[in-house]
Protein backbone atom coordinates (compact mmCIF):
# COMPACT_ATOMS: atom_id res chain seq x y z
CA UNK A 1 0.00 0.00 0.00
CA UNK A 2 1.55 3.64 -1.07
CA UNK A 3 1.00 7.04 0.70
CA UNK A 4 -1.78 7.65 -1.46
CA UNK A 5 -3.65 4.45 -0.57
CA UNK A 6 -2.88 4.89 2.87
CA UNK A 7 -5.00 8.05 3.37
CA UNK A 8 -7.82 6.38 2.24
CA UNK A 9 -7.72 3.51 4.06
CA UNK A 10 -7.38 5.38 7.37
CA UNK A 11 -9.96 7.60 6.40
CA UNK A 12 -12.10 3.86 5.76
CA UNK A 13 -11.11 2.82 8.69
CA UNK A 14 -11.48 6.52 10.70
CA UNK A 15 -7.82 6.29 12.10
CA UNK A 16 -5.46 9.37 12.53
CA UNK A 17 -2.51 9.86 11.01
CA UNK A 18 0.28 11.87 9.83
CA UNK A 19 1.46 12.43 6.20
CA UNK A 20 4.97 13.11 6.09
CA UNK A 21 6.32 14.76 2.84
CA UNK A 22 10.26 15.47 2.05
CA UNK A 23 9.98 19.12 1.90
CA UNK A 24 13.56 19.75 0.41
CA UNK A 25 16.62 17.52 0.00
CA UNK A 26 20.36 19.33 -0.75
CA UNK A 27 23.41 17.59 -1.43
CA UNK A 28 23.20 13.38 -1.41
CA UNK A 29 19.86 12.56 0.24
CA UNK A 30 18.46 8.80 0.14
CA UNK A 31 15.13 10.04 -1.27
CA UNK A 32 14.53 12.72 -3.46
CA UNK A 33 12.07 16.27 -2.94
CA UNK A 34 8.74 15.52 -2.74
CA UNK A 35 8.57 11.73 -1.35
CA UNK A 36 5.73 10.67 1.16
CA UNK A 37 4.82 8.66 3.73
CA UNK A 38 2.12 8.04 6.04
CA UNK A 39 2.41 7.45 10.06
CA UNK A 40 -0.46 5.83 12.09
CA UNK A 41 -0.31 5.06 15.64
CA UNK A 42 0.51 1.58 14.80
CA UNK A 43 2.24 1.09 11.37
CA UNK A 44 3.22 3.30 8.47
CA UNK A 45 3.19 3.01 4.57
CA UNK A 46 5.65 3.93 1.75
CA UNK A 47 9.02 5.78 2.77
CA UNK A 48 11.30 9.22 2.99
CA UNK A 49 14.47 7.87 2.80
CA UNK A 50 14.73 4.89 5.83
CA UNK A 51 17.32 5.32 8.77
CA UNK A 52 17.92 7.27 11.44
CA UNK A 53 15.95 10.00 9.45
CA UNK A 54 12.81 7.69 8.64
CA UNK A 55 12.45 6.15 12.61
CA UNK A 56 13.17 10.00 13.75
CA UNK A 57 9.81 11.41 11.68
CA UNK A 58 7.83 7.84 12.77
CA UNK A 59 8.52 9.11 16.59
CA UNK A 60 7.71 12.71 15.92
CA UNK A 61 4.48 11.93 13.90
CA UNK A 62 3.34 9.19 17.25
CA UNK A 63 4.21 12.09 19.33
CA UNK A 64 1.50 14.10 17.38
CA UNK A 65 -0.92 12.00 17.62
CA UNK A 66 -0.38 10.88 21.24
CA UNK A 67 -0.75 14.91 22.18
CA UNK A 68 -3.92 15.38 19.87
CA UNK A 69 -1.55 17.98 17.55
CA UNK A 70 -3.70 19.45 14.85
CA UNK A 71 -1.26 22.02 13.20
CA UNK A 72 2.03 20.59 10.83
CA UNK A 73 5.32 20.46 11.83
CA UNK A 74 8.45 20.96 10.21
CA UNK A 75 12.09 18.99 10.81
CA UNK A 76 15.17 19.43 9.33
CA UNK A 77 18.40 17.09 9.37
CA UNK A 78 21.26 16.39 8.01
CA UNK A 79 22.76 13.20 7.11
CA UNK A 80 26.16 12.82 8.51
CA UNK A 81 28.15 11.11 10.96
CA UNK A 82 28.83 14.27 13.38
CA UNK A 83 24.97 15.20 13.81
CA UNK A 84 23.18 13.86 16.64
CA UNK A 85 20.94 10.46 16.38
CA UNK A 86 18.85 8.70 17.92
CA UNK A 87 17.88 5.46 15.34
CA UNK A 88 21.74 4.57 13.71
CA UNK A 89 23.97 6.92 11.64
CA UNK A 90 23.15 8.35 7.70
CA UNK A 91 26.25 9.09 6.38
CA UNK A 92 24.88 10.67 3.00
CA UNK A 93 25.99 14.05 4.06
CA UNK A 94 22.90 15.92 2.64
CA UNK A 95 20.52 17.64 4.53
CA UNK A 96 16.83 17.61 4.34
CA UNK A 97 13.73 19.05 6.15
CA UNK A 98 10.28 17.27 6.07
CA UNK A 99 6.92 18.14 6.58
CA UNK A 100 4.64 16.17 9.27
CA UNK A 101 0.99 17.16 8.63
CA UNK A 102 -1.82 15.58 10.64
CA UNK A 103 -4.40 13.38 9.04
CA UNK A 104 -7.44 13.92 11.20
CA UNK A 105 -10.39 11.71 11.35
CA UNK A 106 -13.44 13.45 9.69
CA UNK A 107 -16.20 14.10 11.22
CA UNK A 108 -19.63 11.72 10.65
CA UNK A 109 -23.76 12.90 10.33
CA UNK A 110 -26.03 10.35 10.02
CA UNK A 111 -29.39 11.43 8.20
CA UNK A 112 -32.46 9.65 8.77
CA UNK A 113 -35.12 10.12 6.30
CA UNK A 114 -34.86 11.05 3.19
CA UNK A 115 -37.59 12.57 2.10
CA UNK A 116 -37.37 16.33 0.76
CA UNK A 117 -35.73 18.27 4.19
CA UNK A 118 -33.12 15.28 3.82
CA UNK A 119 -32.43 15.42 0.72
CA UNK A 120 -31.78 19.02 0.72
CA UNK A 121 -29.64 18.86 3.99
CA UNK A 122 -27.65 15.72 2.45
CA UNK A 123 -26.68 18.44 -0.61
CA UNK A 124 -25.12 21.06 1.63
CA UNK A 125 -23.69 18.49 4.20
CA UNK A 126 -22.09 16.84 0.75
CA UNK A 127 -19.97 20.41 0.21
CA UNK A 128 -18.46 19.29 3.71
CA UNK A 129 -15.52 16.98 4.68
CA UNK A 130 -17.52 14.75 6.14
CA UNK A 131 -18.44 10.99 6.45
CA UNK A 132 -22.24 11.15 5.28
CA UNK A 133 -24.78 8.55 6.37
CA UNK A 134 -28.00 8.70 4.44
CA UNK A 135 -30.39 6.19 5.55
CA UNK A 136 -34.17 5.52 5.00
CA UNK A 137 -36.49 2.60 4.76
CA UNK A 138 -38.02 3.54 1.78
CA UNK A 139 -35.94 1.48 -0.78
CA UNK A 140 -36.97 4.21 -3.80
CA UNK A 141 -36.32 7.21 -1.73
CA UNK A 142 -32.39 5.78 -0.65
CA UNK A 143 -31.86 4.99 -5.30
CA UNK A 144 -28.81 5.05 -6.65
CA UNK A 145 -30.26 8.09 -8.68
CA UNK A 146 -30.97 10.11 -5.79
CA UNK A 147 -27.08 8.92 -4.18
CA UNK A 148 -25.29 9.51 -7.27
CA UNK A 149 -26.57 13.29 -7.21
CA UNK A 150 -24.06 14.11 -4.12
CA UNK A 151 -20.95 14.28 -5.82
CA UNK A 152 -19.08 16.97 -3.66
CA UNK A 153 -15.97 15.78 -1.14
CA UNK A 154 -18.02 14.07 1.54
CA UNK A 155 -18.07 10.14 1.85
CA UNK A 156 -21.44 8.78 0.88
CA UNK A 157 -22.57 6.00 2.47
CA UNK A 158 -26.38 5.02 1.49
CA UNK A 159 -28.52 2.49 3.96
CA UNK A 160 -31.68 1.26 2.67
CA UNK A 161 -32.93 -0.36 5.96
CA UNK A 162 -36.42 -1.56 6.54
CA UNK A 163 -35.51 -1.00 10.18
CA UNK A 164 -33.75 1.67 10.39
CA UNK A 165 -32.78 1.98 13.60
CA UNK A 166 -31.01 -1.26 13.02
CA UNK A 167 -28.42 0.87 11.27
CA UNK A 168 -27.47 2.94 14.61
CA UNK A 169 -25.44 -0.04 15.36
CA UNK A 170 -23.36 -0.04 12.05
CA UNK A 171 -22.41 3.87 12.12
CA UNK A 172 -18.88 4.99 13.74
CA UNK A 173 -18.72 6.54 17.21
CA UNK A 174 -19.04 10.05 17.38
CA UNK A 175 -21.64 10.15 14.66
CA UNK A 176 -24.14 13.50 14.94
CA UNK A 177 -27.77 11.53 14.32
CA UNK A 178 -30.39 13.65 12.67
CA UNK A 179 -33.82 11.70 12.98
CA UNK A 180 -36.25 13.63 9.93
CA UNK A 181 -38.42 10.51 8.94
CA UNK A 182 -41.67 10.79 7.27
CA UNK A 183 -43.28 8.04 10.34
CA UNK A 184 -43.57 9.35 13.72
CA UNK A 185 -43.53 5.90 15.03
CA UNK A 186 -40.42 5.38 13.44
CA UNK A 187 -38.66 8.94 14.56
CA UNK A 188 -39.60 7.40 18.07
CA UNK A 189 -38.10 3.87 17.21
CA UNK A 190 -34.79 5.92 16.22
CA UNK A 191 -34.94 8.15 19.39
CA UNK A 192 -35.43 5.39 21.81
CA UNK A 193 -32.72 3.23 19.82
CA UNK A 194 -29.87 6.01 20.19
CA UNK A 195 -30.86 6.61 23.59
CA UNK A 196 -29.44 3.27 24.04
CA UNK A 197 -26.52 3.40 22.16
CA UNK A 198 -23.22 4.96 23.96
CA UNK A 199 -21.24 5.59 21.01
CA UNK A 200 -23.20 8.18 19.20
CA UNK A 201 -22.73 11.79 19.28
CA UNK A 202 -25.06 14.22 19.29
CA UNK A 203 -28.77 13.28 18.49
CA UNK A 204 -31.15 15.69 17.11
CA UNK A 205 -34.72 15.28 16.37
CA UNK A 206 -37.06 17.73 13.38
CA UNK A 207 -40.40 18.37 14.77
CA UNK A 208 -42.49 20.94 17.37
CA UNK A 209 -42.44 21.07 20.97
CA UNK A 210 -46.09 19.41 20.97
CA UNK A 211 -44.22 16.09 19.04
CA UNK A 212 -41.18 16.28 21.24
CA UNK A 213 -43.99 16.88 24.71
CA UNK A 214 -45.40 12.97 23.05
CA UNK A 215 -42.40 11.39 22.47
CA UNK A 216 -40.85 12.66 26.24
CA UNK A 217 -43.75 11.01 28.08
CA UNK A 218 -43.89 7.86 25.82
CA UNK A 219 -39.86 7.36 25.82
CA UNK A 220 -40.04 7.70 29.80
CA UNK A 221 -42.12 5.16 29.75
CA UNK A 222 -39.58 2.73 28.29
CA UNK A 223 -37.04 3.87 30.99
CA UNK A 224 -35.30 6.51 29.60
CA UNK A 225 -33.87 9.26 32.76
CA UNK A 226 -34.57 13.05 32.42
CA UNK A 227 -30.64 12.84 31.79
CA UNK A 228 -31.28 10.14 29.14
CA UNK A 229 -33.66 12.79 27.56
CA UNK A 230 -31.57 15.94 27.61
CA UNK A 231 -29.38 14.20 25.24
CA UNK A 232 -31.96 14.66 22.44
CA UNK A 233 -32.04 17.92 21.04
CA UNK A 234 -35.57 19.27 19.37
CA UNK A 235 -36.29 21.26 17.53
CA UNK A 236 -32.90 20.92 15.45
CA UNK A 237 -31.59 24.31 13.72
CA UNK A 238 -31.45 27.83 14.01
CA UNK A 239 -33.80 29.51 16.62
CA UNK A 240 -33.42 32.57 14.79
CA UNK A 241 -33.91 30.97 11.36
CA UNK A 242 -37.68 31.32 9.95
CA UNK A 243 -39.49 29.30 7.42
CA UNK A 244 -40.62 26.05 6.68
CA UNK A 245 -39.34 25.36 3.26
CA UNK A 246 -37.59 22.39 3.11
CA UNK A 247 -34.38 24.08 1.77
CA UNK A 248 -34.66 27.27 4.44
CA UNK A 249 -35.15 23.80 6.75
CA UNK A 250 -31.86 22.32 5.53
CA UNK A 251 -29.81 25.11 5.58
CA UNK A 252 -30.80 25.88 9.51
CA UNK A 253 -30.30 22.41 10.49
CA UNK A 254 -27.14 21.54 8.30
CA UNK A 255 -26.34 25.54 10.01
CA UNK A 256 -26.38 23.92 13.65
CA UNK A 257 -24.90 20.92 13.03
CA UNK A 258 -21.60 22.45 11.87
CA UNK A 259 -21.52 24.73 14.75
CA UNK A 260 -21.92 21.47 16.86
CA UNK A 261 -19.37 19.69 14.91
CA UNK A 262 -16.93 22.38 15.26
CA UNK A 263 -17.49 22.98 19.29
CA UNK A 264 -16.36 19.38 19.30
CA UNK A 265 -13.07 19.93 17.15
CA UNK A 266 -9.47 20.29 19.31
CA UNK A 267 -8.12 23.51 18.98
CA UNK A 268 -5.45 24.50 15.99
CA UNK A 269 -2.48 25.10 17.78
CA UNK A 270 0.69 27.31 16.48
CA UNK A 271 2.80 25.62 14.16
CA UNK A 272 5.78 24.90 15.01
CA UNK A 273 9.28 24.15 13.37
Amino acid sequence: MDWHQAIGFLRSTREAGVLVTLTEARGHTPRAAGAKMVVAAQRSWDSVGGGNLEETVIAQAREMLRDGVTAPRSLSFRLNDKSPTSYGQQCCGGEVSVMLDPIAVVPAVAIFGMGHVGWELARILDRQHLDLHVVDSRADQISDAHVSRLDGPAHVTAHHSPVPELVLGQIPSGTHVLVMTHDHSEDIALIDSALRHSHLGSIGLIGSSAKWSRFRGRLADEGHTDDDLARVITPIGLPNLDGKEPAVIAVSVAAATLQRIAANRPPVESART
